[in-house]
Order: structure tokens, then sequence, then C-alpha cells
């Protein structure tokens, strides 16, 4: 950390504590050259994960899309549930082997949790994300859910 004064590149930390709701770490300083203090803020630096579309075209990951998507299916659940849900979700999104993730694959994973929580939601998803057109398909679907839930 260069000091703001001199530019020197060695400061001793005085004091830390948690800052911005537990978001950022506050750091008091003091600088080894010139003695004068200031005070500096880390931050966890986000990944930029993104999103490969079944087009091809390459999105950046939005939480708040994300959000949207598991409102609009499993608006039973309460917010905190559904936070619960992003939450595993990114982590795993986080520890995928690429920044580039293929849309399908965060897909799989929506419906993996809304299989376990949520039935009729897992239904009411899985007729978007696989483009259900028609009531065959719409059935198949179900004999398929219910064949797994055995």
């Amino acid at each position: 950390m260069n000091c703001p004064y001199c530019r020197h590149d060695e400061s001793n930390v005085l004091e830390s504590r948690d800052a911005l709701e537990g978001q950022a770490t506050r750091r008091r300083r003091e600088c080894v050259k010139c003695g004068k203090r200031f005070t500096t803020y880390e931050r966890v630096a986000n990944i930029e994960l993104k999103v490969v579309k079944k087009d091809g075209r390459i999105e950046d990951y939005s939480r708040e899309k994300l959000e949207r998507c598991l409102e609009k299916a499993c608006w039973k659940l309460s917010l905190t549930e559904r936070e619960r849900m992003v939450e595993e979700i990114e982590l795993k999104l986080l520890n995928w082997e690429s920044v580039e993730i293929p849309s399908r694959e965060i897909g799989k994973m929506v419906m993996e949790k809304l299989k376990d929580i949520d039935p009729v939601a897992y239904i009411r998803f899985a007729t978007i994300y696989l483009q259900i057109k028609n009531v065959n398909d719409f059935e198949k679907l179900v004999t398929d859910f219910k064949k797994d839930s055995k």
C-alpha cells in the first residue's frame, strides 16, 4: 500500500475493523517513512462471471435476473428462502471450472434446487426453461418428475 503523501510502499496497520456493513475492512495505517496516517478500505473483488447463451452470445452474469426468475417460479416461498437458493447457486457458479458458464447449466442448477424445495415451482420453471409447447410434452414432464421423485 503506497502512502498517499510520500508514495512510500511500507506502512504499519494501527487498527482494523469491519466497514460498509461487513462488505469491507477499514484499516488505519501509518507510513514508515513520513509517519503520516491514512485510511484504506479492502473489499473482496468480484469474479466477473459470463453466461454463454444458447445462441452463443456471451452476457455478464446477473444476480438480479436469477432472483427474478426464482421469484416468478416460486412466489410462494419466502424472500429468505429464495435468497438462500440464489446464494447456493452462486456458490456453485463461483466454483465452476471457468468464468464462462453455459446458461443451460444455470438452468439445471435452478431445476435441481426447485425439484427438492417446491415441486409446483419446478414444473412452472421447467415448462419455460425446457420450452414446453404442447400438452403432450407437459404430461411427459410431469410423468418424468413423478418417476424421479420416487
